[in-house]
């Protein structure tokens, strides 16, 4: 059925969507709880629990029933100010929860909280099944609850959570459904991963109904992209171009010369040195830097990786180089720049 198909007048189309939600719906209501932790982004919570409401809208009954946690309780305050009143992570326990959702956004990787993760392991101690929203995934990560799972994270997070474990079966797509395991990427995409949730305990039509209440007109894929490709970010025309960044967005560890980049591009170095002078006004290889610098960056500030270590991984060769380009390109050392981060004081002459 297309969205034309189920296109109705308001009131038609109410008794309608009431007569599928009742013809489909389970005898018993969902509960769904959220766990938000500090830093969570208002849009990632609110594309979750608003697909839900409207479902019980739509339907005119109770489909699902939202709970809100935190570790201490009392309200949790989104990074935009607003937010939810939320009850102790102990009472999730006994809320008789259907799934739990960690909601986490800002820097998941350096977040750590042992009464949360004692909380999820009780919440997985019961055969809840457990999701992770935005950089949520991360943190259910880090308390060994993915293992042997397939799952996704916010699209900032992907490369850092690898380094630290190389064995995380992390996918790059808008969200991913693995047994017991729900999670998205966060965002909008997470209206879409509750799109699939209520098409599959209430039917497509009526998953379709809901996201249209939005001016969602399609419900995306599970394994549609998080990020566009390289032409639409760097607005790239000619394909030799694009060819080239993928190619470097793809070796940042291994940086390719660019003779090498050239032969795989099928022209020769001096045109693509052309066109990278032409499109971005600087030359190919600095571009390269520039790649292998923002990485390190998001490195820096989403780890506790060593420099050096971050240095091999962006294809540099020593600290002392990596240190040198990353001071010339942000006017900052790598180690101030990630303290600044944090909010920890450095010394003005600190080195690295």
């Amino acid at each position: 059925m297309s969205i034309s198909d189920i296109h109705l007048s308001t009131e038609k189309g109410s008794h309608l969507t009431r007569a599928r939600a009742n013809d489909c719906m389970r005898s018993s209501i969902h509960s769904v709880g959220f766990i938000l932790t500090p830093g969570y982004a208002l849009m990632s919570l609110a594309s979750a629990v608003e697909p839900l409401r409207a479902a019980r809208h739509l339907a005119g009954k109770d489909l699902y029933r939202c709970h809100y946690y935190s570790v201490e309780g009392g309200f949790i305050a989104s990074t935009s100010g607003g937010g939810f009143q939320t009850d102790p992570l102990s009472r999730a326990t006994n809320d008789r929860l259907d799934l739990a959702f960690v909601v986490a956004g800002g820097n998941p990787l350096l977040y750590h909280d042992a009464a949360l993760i004692r909380g999820l392991r009780a919440l997985d101690h019961l055969r809840i099944p457990l999701g992770g929203i935005s950089g949520g995934a991360a943190i259910l990560a880090k308390a060994g609850l993915m293992a042997g799972r397939r799952f996704c994270v916010h699209w900032a997070h992907i490369d850092p959570l690898r380094e630290i474990d190389p064995d995380l079966l992390i996918e790059p797509d808008l969200y991913v459904v693995d047994r017991d395991r729900y999670t998205c990427a966060g965002g909008v995409a997470a209206m879409d991963m509750m799109g699939a949730l209520i098409a599959r305990d209430h039917g497509a039509a009526f998953a379709r109904e809901v996201s249209n209440w939005f001016i969602h007109h399609r419900l995306r894929t599970a394994n549609e992209p998080q990020q566009e490709g390289v032409r639409q970010r760097f607005n790239l025309n000619h394909p030799m171009l694009e060819a080239a960044v993928e190619l470097m967005a793809s070796h940042l560890a291994d940086p390719l010369s660019p003779e090498h980049i050239a032969g795989l591009t099928g022209v020769s170095s001096r045109q693509l040195q052309r066109l990278f002078q032409a499109q971005f006004n600087m030359p190919m290889m600095g571009f390269y830097r520039d790649l292998r610098l923002a990485k390190a960056d998001e490195l820096l500030q989403q780890t506790d990786l060593a420099i050096l270590d971050i240095a091999s991984i962006t294809g540099f060769t020593s600290a002392a180089h990596f240190s040198r380009c990353f001071v010339q390109r942000y006017k900052i050392p790598p180690r101030r720049k990630r303290h600044a981060a944090r909010g920890i004081p450095s010394s003005s002459g600190e080195a690295g």
